[in-house]
């Protein structure tokens, strides 16, 4: 945040400031839980049936140092700037901050799935080059987007922005917020189809992300995913085409994984060609860090400080392919965050991959805002999971048993599958059956399938986190 006087901000904001002495000025970042509140900072007061941030005002200028708040009602001794929504007015502080930032380059991330890590993994790059805002997590819609953007401040170089949708217009309007100059588009799968209705109108809300580009912008669209492909004529940008495609512009050629899923390749440019070995487990990564490397490449870094750059790359976001071994000889891939099919079926790539001469075991959950989709997309699910030969499928929770159904249909599987009823109960079986060398994939959508990693962390040696 930049030093702004609670006047100017009520101006930009369209609010009224409430303050004996308006020219207050805000010099800490903005926060809307008031414990994290630090001096010279300012607090965002959110209405809510079971918490009221107004209630906090007082104490978040009093005992955290608060210069003011900004809310929706007034509270009494307390220097404000009053609005009639909160999270509007938010959003209107981050435009304004932004537009006060001309050095500033803005890069935004969407796409069905592999947005957040493709975040994480630019964010990285970037620091390289200069001052960067890319905090770890998922934190892409109308409230954190602007969050996020009211990190950046005078020294800033780079913004790297996850953009999230769960309908047409919602990445149009995150890109009012904080108009971005590169655009990243990683993949349009099913993820929230119960919400838009059909794969192609995922592809269109998503393709506002290019279309909010400048002319003088970059947009990198996935070469190897045809409905990112065509984005490209939505857009006045310059266009980088990345993937294994023949044509992309930015592409990986010679792909190979070691025994932890580490993909190596050569990164093939239109300036030269490099061989590179990453850290991160899992195929899927390859994609990923070819966006990251033509947006690397594009600010201006050397193709010969990719390999090294792109090796160091690591996963700071968490339950995100996490792999990690236990005291025993099991090898735990922790992905637990959130599933789609599309991530779901890079996961169990993934498995299939680390696991080859070791039994693989997959517990899987419910995915969820599939909508009508729901069941097909379960049974999709499970039938690659058959197909990929993995050899034990836990399903959790009858929700998700259509994964189990689709496992079971596929004939020539020869391994076998079990519904447990819930996360519990994974984890008591698991405790039976696992045995040395086994590699365990754990996956479903935030609903509580982490448990099952907890439980299975125990027994974990080594610093817990990061691929080992």
């Amino acid at each position: 945040m930049i030093p702004m006087t609670l006047a100017e901000i009520a101006a930009v904001v369209d609010g009224r400031p409430v303050a004996d002495d308006p020219r207050l000025t805000v010099t800490g970042p903005v926060e809307f839980d008031s414990r994290k509140v630090r001096p010279g900072g300012l607090f965002v007061a959110f209405p809510g049936e079971k918490v009221d941030g107004h209630d906090y005002a007082a104490a978040a200028v009093a005992q955290r140092g608060a210069v003011g708040v900004l809310g929706s009602r007034a509270v009494d001794g307390v220097p404000m700037v009053l609005v009639d929504d909160a999270r509007v007015a938010m959003g209107r502080l981050a435009r304004a901050v932004l537009d006060r930032l001309p050095e500033l380059t803005v890069i935004g991330l969407t796409g069905s799935s592999g947005k957040t890590t493709t975040k994480d993994l630019v964010g990285q790059l970037t620091a390289r080059l200069g001052p960067t805002v890319a905090p770890a997590g998922s934190f892409n819609n109308e409230l954190g987007h602007p969050y996020t953007a009211l990190q950046a401040d005078a020294d800033t170089r780079y913004l790297v922005l996850e953009k999230g949708a769960r309908g047409i217009g919602h990445v149009r309007y995150l890109c009012e917020i904080a108009p971005p100059r590169i655009a990243v588009v990683t993949n349009v799968g099913t993820s929230h189809i119960g919400e838009f209705g059909s794969v192609e109108a995922i592809a269109q809300a998503k393709g506002e992300l290019v279309e909010a580009l400048p002319a003088a912008g970059l947009a990198v669209l996935n070469a190897d995913d045809p409905r990112v492909r065509a984005m490209a004529v939505r857009t006045a940008a310059r266009v980088v085409l990345v993937g294994e495609a023949g044509d992309a512009d930015v592409r990986a050629e010679d792909v190979t994984l070691d025994e932890r899923g580490r993909p190596s390749y050569t990164l093939v440019t239109p300036n030269g060609r490099v061989p590179v070995r990453l850290g991160v487990s899992g195929r899927h990564q390859v994609g990923n860090t070819l966006a990251a490397a033509a947006v690397a490449l594009d600010l201006g870094m050397p193709l010969a400080e990719l390999p090294e750059a792109l090796g160091a790359l690591v996963l700071p976001s968490t339950r995100r392919m996490d792999v990690f071994d236990r005291a025993d000889g099991v090898t735990v891939i922790d992905d637990s965050y959130n599933a789609n099919p599309g991530s779901m079926a890079a996961a169990l790539h993934a498995l299939a991959a680390m696991g080859r001469g070791r039994r693989t075991v997959a517990v899987l959950g419910y995915m969820a805002e599939l909508g009508e989709f729901e069941r097909d997309g379960h049974a999709q699910v499970g039938r690659l999971a058959a197909e990929l030969g993995v050899d034990r499928l836990l399903v959790v929770g009858e929700t998700a048993a259509p994964i189990r159904d689709g496992a079971v249909a596929v004939a020539d599987w020869g391994g076998e599958s079990v519904l447990v009823t819930d996360q519990q109960a994974a984890i008591g079986l698991l405790r039976r059956e696992l045995r040395s060398g086994d590699v365990v994939l754990v996956k479903g959508s935030r609903y509580r399938t982490w448990d099952v990693v907890d439980a299975l962390r125990e027994a974990a040696v080594g610093p817990q986190g990061g691929a080992r």
